[in-house]
């Protein structure tokens, strides 16, 4: 049977080949029936494989057939394919982008195709496993559906996939537990001022601190003084304060220590044994007590200060006859009768002046005594001092206030009172326009027993430092300040040279002070120590015939121009010495002086000669120098016969009084010299002034000024070393005031002078040289320093105390010579008068017949005619040589 089998195959086979072989109809043809080639459907003629295998799917073709792959799988080549050229593998849907199954879903890949799975915290809205096209995965919301897992005091808040629990307010995440933050410990809570915080479970609470109240979320004070009346009680006044209030307590009531506590009433009189003294019975009242005191005590009116003995025999009148100080009488019996008084309690003392009442009495009483000026010796001053001294330390304890200032014409008082349980400490100062008071409570208190009060004060007196300008009897070498004395063998001259004041404290041993007090004066005139003059400081002793100054106990400390400082171990009255010794080492000086004055009147009186008699230089120019020299002639005369004379106090103010009136008059006709050469050099015509005119400024206006002078202060007329003006009160000014101002006019004129000088030489007689232009410029400008009296400007390095050497020499040797320059620059450099004195001398010299000149009395008028046109030639030829009149 398999034989035949394979017998057929073969017939078949060859049969075949030899068919094909016949008809050949290529490939994807086959022959069917009639020989024809048909197309071959590969996709359905396959055995046991389909052609594009099981992940493709075959398309038929027209003699061929190609592949596409399925969804899910994807060709190795190209879309179509055949088996030979291409195969699908599977399609990894998973690796798109973007994803398939979207961010939510997890993609699992499966051959041919994928699944989707949702992430934790999404749910699929229809199978576990899907696809795009057949689900999707929706948040799901722990909080909602309460699947959350959150501590307690937190929140759930979902999110995409999950949640998240958030700590509420107030709590703070630690170790996966919400637990209560402290925002008071944290200072994070936002309480107001004057506020405390408190903490809660997950917040906080702002409560008020004690004394303030809630108002519109503001803690704000509470005014407990208003609130609660009476709070402090009557004696206490409230003060509220920021969230509180204290209760200040009135004297004589206390909350002790208790701020916030009632005041009550101290009952002195238990608490401080002895509060009222041995001479006193105290009584407690209401917020206050008061001592009485026995007969024979008293507490000056201060009803808390302790009661001690008080006298009133420092107040009575001197028993011996003759003794009393007149005027003094009023004071002494005023303040008898208030100390009287206060010895007395009860009835007897009513009716008595109040402490500021009895000081303005008192000081009335004082300047009625001083403006009579009947201090006329030590015992009186010494009287006067002491009663005012008395007066202020009975007074003092009754003043109303702690500080008391009073002044008058005559008198300053500065007064400064503490009262109180224990002694006040600390520094004091008492000053007024001349002096200064600098000492210490407790040195105004001392060292025995307190009695309640303490007190000190300082009392300036003016004028009376003309009264102790001659008591300087006590005065030895030993008080001689030999850090500044100057070392001379000559007794020096005292002098006051402050106003006197007296210092006085409450402490009764002033005798010898533990810490000394410092005094600062302000001197009567402003100079400056040098080796003629230094300061000292003195206080008035009292003697038994009086009193006199003295320097024991009392050290200079400092001076200057002004002001001197003294320190003093005790108390009293106290000035400032100023010694005044002998200048050395002026015979130079006293030299210079005396020959030159002499060279100068003789010259002043040919000048006074000249200008009379000399007729042909007449004129108002003339006339003012005329007089100049009669006034310069007549003081230098007087200047050497009298200016030591000291001996005669009339005679020396008479010599004095002289000097004045012609060194004025001197002054005043050189301030006509500067006005009449202003009218020549800037007026140029009608330069003539009258004679009555030059009369009434050059002798009324000084004789005006030395008679005002003579009446306001005759005593300024003569010193004990020169005839001359005192310096006391600034007299020297009614001769300086003049001087400068005369000085400084005359000055403004020479420039202006000088400056039309150099104007006229510029343009007049252009052939003379510059060196003669030169010279005649100079010499007429020094001629009118002579007249102008310019030279004095020199005086004003007088005032100086140091360096003035050279100044003095030109000062004495330029105006002690003015009258010698006079002469020789407006006499003998004028050639109009040399002519006339060449004149003279030849009619004395050289006999001849009788010549007629211009020092001629009677003169013909034949002559004056001659004498006329020969003035003109004379004046005209001289025109440029008259060096003496500018142009």
């Amino acid at each position: 049977m398999g034989s035949r089998t394979l017998l057929l195959v073969l017939g078949l086979h060859f049969t075949l080949l030899g068919y094909l072989e016949a008809i050949d109809c290529g490939l994807g043809f086959m022959v069917k029936e009639r020989q024809q080639c048909v197309d071959t459907d590969e996709c359905k003629e396959w055995d046991s494989t389909p052609p594009c295998g099981s992940n493709a799917t075959c398309y038929n073709t027209q003699g061929s057939f190609h592949c596409q792959c399925q969804p899910g799988f994807i060709s190795t080549k190209t879309f179509k394919f055949t088996p030979p050229t291409g195969e699908c593998n599977d399609l990894n849907e998973c690796q798109d982008t973007p994803q398939v199954c979207g961010s939510n879903a997890a993609c699992l890949n499966t051959i041919g195709s994928y699944y989707c799975q949702c992430k934790p915290g999404f749910r699929s809205t229809t199978t576990v496993n899907y696809t795009a096209l057949t689900g999707e995965c929706k948040d799901m919301d722990e909080c909602k559906e309460q699947t959350a897992d959150c501590p307690n005091n937190s929140s759930c808040v979902n999110t995409p996939g999950s949640y998240i629990c958030i700590c509420q307010s107030g709590y703070k995440l630690t170790e996966s537990r919400c637990e209560d933050m402290d925002e008071c410990k944290e200072q994070t809570a936002d309480c107001p001022n004057n506020s405390s915080c408190v903490n809660t479970p997950g917040s906080y609470i702002c409560i008020c601190q004690s004394g303030y109240k809630l108002t519109e979320s503001r803690c704000e004070d509470i005014d407990e003084c208003n609130v609660t009346a009476g709070i402090c009680g009557a004696g206490g006044t409230c003060q509220n304060q920021e969230g509180s209030y204290s209760c200040l307590c009135l004297p004589g009531y206390s909350n002790y220590g208790n701020k916030q506590a009632r005041c009550s009433d101290i009952d002195e009189c238990n608490v401080t044994a002895g509060i009222c003294g041995g001479g006193g019975t105290c009584q407690n009242q209401e917020g206050s007590y008061s001592c009485l005191c026995l007969a024979g005590y008293s507490n000056h009116g201060n009803k808390q200060a302790r009661c001690s003995v008080l006298t009133c025999d420092q107040f009575k009148g001197d028993e011996t006859p003759g003794q009393n100080v007149p005027g003094l009488a009023g004071l002494l019996s005023l303040m008898r009768n208030s100390c009287l008084a206060l010895n007395n309690s009860g009835d007897a003392a009513r009716g008595r002046l109040t402490g500021d009442g009895l000081l303005e009495n008192v000081f009335t009483q004082i300047d009625s005594f001083l403006s009579q000026g009947i201090l006329s010796n030590s015992r009186e001053v010494s009287r006067f001092l002491g009663a005012v001294e008395d007066a202020m330390k009975l007074i003092a304890p009754q003043l109303r206030n702690n500080h008391t200032t009073m002044g008058t014409d005559h008198t300053e008082a500065e007064i400064a009172v503490r009262r109180g349980q224990t002694p006040p400490i600390g520094p004091i100062s008492l000053a007024n326009d001349n002096a200064r008071l600098d000492t210490s409570w407790e040195t105004a208190t001392g060292n025995g027993t307190y009695p309640g009060l303490t007190l000190a004060g300082l009392v300036c007196y003016k004028g009376v430092e003309r009264y102790v300008n001659d008591s300087f009897q006590y005065l030895t070498d030993t008080d001689t300040d030999t850090d500044t004395a100057t070392a001379t063998a000559s007794e020096p001259n005292y002098q006051i040279s402050s106003k006197v004041v007296t210092a006085f404290v409450s402490n009764p041993a002033t005798e010898q002070l533990t810490k000394p007090v410092i005094l600062t004066f302000r001197h009567l005139q402003v100079r400056a120590e040098s080796s003629e003059m230094n300061y000292s400081c003195v206080f008035w002793r009292v003697h038994e015939e009086g009193g006199a100054w003295s320097r024991s106990g009392c050290t200079k400390v400092t001076s200057n121009a002004t002001h001197t400082v003294c320190s003093c171990s005790h108390l009293s009255s106290f000035a400032v010495l100023m010694a005044l010794y002998p200048v050395k080492d002026t015979f130079e000086l006293r030299l210079l002086t005396w020959l030159g004055l002499s060279v100068s009147v003789v010259c002043l009186l040919l000048c006074i000669l000249t200008f009379w008699l000399c007729r042909s230089i007449q004129g108002t120019r003339t006339t003012i120098h005329l007089h100049l020299c009669v006034c310069l002639f007549i003081a230098d005369l007087v200047f050497l016969s009298g200016i030591s004379h000291t001996q005669s106090k009339g005679g020396c103010r008479f010599v004095a009084g002289l000097l004045h009136l012609f060194f004025l008059g001197s002054f005043s006709w050189m301030l006509l010299e500067g006005v009449q050469l202003y009218r020549m050099v800037v007026l140029v015509f009608n330069t003539t002034i009258k004679p009555l005119y030059l009369h009434a400024v050059g002798y009324g206006l000084p004789l005006t000024i030395v008679i005002i002078s003579a009446v306001t202060y005759p005593d300024g007329y003569g010193t004990t070393q020169h005839c001359w003006l005192s310096l006391e009160r600034g007299f020297i000014w009614s001769f300086f005031g003049p001087v400068c101002t005369i000085i400084f006019l005359n000055a403004f004129i020479f420039i202006i002078t000088v400056w039309r000088l150099a104007q006229k030489f510029s343009s007049l007689n252009p052939d003379l040289s510059n060196l003669h232009k030169i010279k005649v410029f100079t010499v007429t400008a020094v001629a009118q320093l002579c007249v102008l009296g310019t030279m004095w400007i020199f005086g004003v390095f007088q005032f100086q105390e140091e360096g003035t050497v050279v100044m003095t020499y030109l000062f004495t040797i330029l105006n002690s010579l003015q009258g010698a320059l006079l002469f020789i620059m407006h006499c003998l450099l004028n050639r109009t008068v040399r002519e006339e004195y060449c004149k003279l001398l030849s009619c004395i010299c050289t006999p001849q017949k009788k010549r007629y000149s211009d020092f001629s009395t009677n003169t013909p008028s034949s002559s004056q005619s001659q004498g006329s046109r020969r003035t003109q030639r004379t004046q005209g030829s001289c025109r440029h040589d008259d060096i003496t009149n500018p142009p």
